[in-house]
């Protein structure tokens, strides 16, 4: 079900009896955002830390492997060398 922004605003009972509603500015017609039913708000908050956490580890294992380049760690090594001493180096944890 997709709802309007003011629509919202006047009157919140539309949420219920709805597993998830989409917001939208129905002047616009702009994406606003997502409600989702309290039986699957627990569930959606712990997908979401899990999505977080692993975009937050791709973004800091491509700084790190240019940490390694700067202490000499890496020296000589080509870039698909580093990637596969990443790939064990994390594989075992």
């Amino acid at each position: 079900m997709t709802i309007g922004i003011r629509e919202l605003g006047r009157n919140s009972n539309i949420l219920n009896g709805h597993d998830y509603v989409d917001v939208e500015d129905m002047k616009t017609h702009e994406y606003k955002g997502l409600f989702v039913s309290p039986k699957y708000a627990d569930e959606f908050k712990k997908y979401l830390k899990a999505k977080i956490s692993k975009e937050k580890k791709e973004k800091l294992d491509a700084m790190m492997q240019f940490a390694g380049m700067c202490s000499g760690d890496t020296k000589n090594m080509t870039s698909q060398e580093m990637k596969a001493t990443k790939k064990e180096k994390y594989s075992d944890k």
